[in-house]
């Protein structure tokens, strides 16, 4: 291996013979260089993987539905085998109470004689994988079904048929690239700053030094003024990179200031961890929210002042808002309608490989291995959409085919601010402010018709609410940076971005019906 090292034509002619055509006149090739990159030196292997695959590969693409034996046969293209059909056949070998069932699945075409396609299987009751190497017909056995209802769906729905695009070694190169992005660490950041580079172009600039504003002298900062934040880096730094990539937003988390009677400023937060290790809605002093973020919030946060205009200022409710915040006070963050400020539409938020069809299996997997999570996270809000209650999921399923609608309309639905759930009302991080602004009065006669719920965090700050005159912004405001953005940025090492700021207009039912699709993020007018 040392003289492969050494020898910079091989990986010449690795890199010139991955692009040459793999099947001439019915030739199979014996490998192709994907498969053989693990037996190469890492210093060869590596840089070669991560050219070809990124994180989004460790997503299954939905390939179809494999029906019962007698209805129409699955036909698609894989990643190795380029010609593939499935059926489903239904049986008792067992003798069990509901029976069970064989999915046949043949491949062949393979594009090389190394190559294997990885499958996840999935109905509402189960998940399952299976890999191929072979070409021949294959059998998946289901000894038997669930319950019932399993049998039923299968008769109606068949099984879902989910491929690995990148294959087996793709996919363990995908999760390589995916799990940096939680960890706490300089590659971990480096990999949330990787990621957001290659799939929502964002710049990462350097500012100058010093990187965090002395805000010594908080005077100029006000109610209602809103705080951006962006965190790169460790548990919540990956969770907020994934947010951005889907949702289109710049910043991945935000907050709120407030004065109460005596002039002491505070900061309301959606999603602060309390002593229990539980994420709830609290009301901070300003100078202990501040603390925590320089001194023990390790995910290296971003954070911006965006302060509101003063027309809006002058017309913002403090008494009002007060209330509402202190009335949500230790409430959870809004779990359960985390994902539905994201999906709007039935298929105009969903970055490849994402669909409907994939989100119903990853919470089909939830379900099994954290009925309870699941049921906090998207069980409630789904019955909401269906009016039904305390259906589970693999039930609600069940039901959306009943009706002869689709998981992706169901999904689309929009949320409702007046939904209560069996712990309460439920704000996610923006919606907790936005609700405030509602309650403030800074939505005014269109109050009623707006859902705050189903806003992202790109939808909060790109409304026409903020400061539009830079010769009022606060003094010490970017005095550091030879670039003036137009807010504030007070923290972080990265100068932030936020497209679209401060560009929007309210309308009834705004944000409803918006699709977010990367890397442009092209939203029509009145969506």
């Amino acid at each position: 291996m040392a003289v492969i090292l050494k020898n910079h034509s091989f990986i010449t002619f690795l890199f010139l013979f991955q692009f040459l055509p793999w099947q001439i006149h019915g030739f199979k090739t014996p490998f192709h260089p994907k498969d053989v990159l693990p037996l190469l030196p890492r210093q060869v292997s590596w840089p070669i993987l991560n050219s070809l695959y990124s994180a989004v590969d460790i997503m299954p693409t939905f390939v179809g539905v494999a029906s019962i034996e007698g209805n129409n046969t699955l036909e698609w293209k894989g990643a190795c085998f380029f010609k593939n059909i499935a059926w489903l056949e239904l049986h008792n070998k067992s003798n069990s109470q509901f029976g069970g069932g064989t999915l046949h699945i043949k491949v062949s075409n393979a594009h090389s004689w190394t190559c294997m396609d990885l499958y996840v299987f999935a109905t509402p009751y189960r998940v399952t994988w299976d890999y191929y190497v072979l070409s021949r017909e294959h059998t998946l056995e289901i000894k038997e079904w669930e319950s019932q209802a399993e049998l039923e769906y299968v008769k109606h729905k068949g099984i879902s048929i989910f491929l690995m695009q990148a294959g087996m070694l793709g996919t363990l190169s995908a999760l390589w690239d995916v799990l940096p992005l939680f960890t706490n660490t300089g590659w971990g950041e480096n990999s949330n700053i990787g990621f957001l580079k290659k799939h929502m172009g964002s710049s990462f600039e350097k500012r100058p030094q010093p990187w965090v504003t002395n805000l010594t002298n908080t005077d100029d900062i006000h109610s209602g003024d809103f705080l951006a934040i962006s965190k790169i880096r460790g548990r919540w730094g990956g969770f907020e990179t994934l947010e951005k990539w889907v949702s289109g937003a710049y910043a991945g988390h935000s907050a709120v200031c407030l004065r109460d009677s005596e002039g002491k400023l505070w900061v309301g937060e959606s999603g602060n961890e309390n002593d229990k290790g539980e994420d709830v809605i609290a009301l901070l002093p300003w100078e202990e929210w501040w603390e925590f973020e320089l001194t023990k919030d390790d995910s290296n946060p971003h954070i911006a002042l965006l302060p509101l205009h003063p027309d809006l200022r002058a017309k913002f409710n403090e008494t009002a808002a007060w209330e509402y915040a202190k009335s949500m006070t230790g409430m959870p963050y809004g779990f359960h309608n985390l994902i539905f400020s994201w999906i709007d539409t039935i298929d105009g938020n969903y970055p490849s490989p994402l669909d409907a069809n994939l989100v119903a299996s990853v919470m089909t997997v939830w379900n099994q291995l954290q009925p309870a999570y699941a049921a906090n996270m998207w069980n409630e809000a789904l019955n909401k959409r269906l009016g039904t209650k305390n259906l589970s999921l693999p039930d609600v399923l069940v039901e959306v085919e009943k009706r002869g609608f689709s998981f992706a309309k169901l999904l689309a639905i929009p949320e409702q601010d007046d939904w209560v759930y069996s712990d309460g009302k439920s704000t996610s991080c923006v919606a907790f402010i936005l609700e405030m602004y509602k309650e403030a009065g800074l939505f005014g006669e269109l109050a009623s018709s707006i859902q705050v719920t189903e806003f992202t965090i790109k939808d909060a700050y790109s409304l026409k609410f903020f400061e539009n005159n830079a010769s009022r912004l606060p003094k010490w405001c970017n005095a550091d940076d030879n670039v003036k953005l137009p807010f504030c940025q007070i923290r972080g090492k990265y100068r932030m971005e936020l497209p679209g700021y401060n560009s929007m207009d309210l309308y009834a039912h705004m944000n409803e019906r918006c699709p977010s699709m990367p890397p442009k993020y092209y939203r029509p007018q009145s969506c």
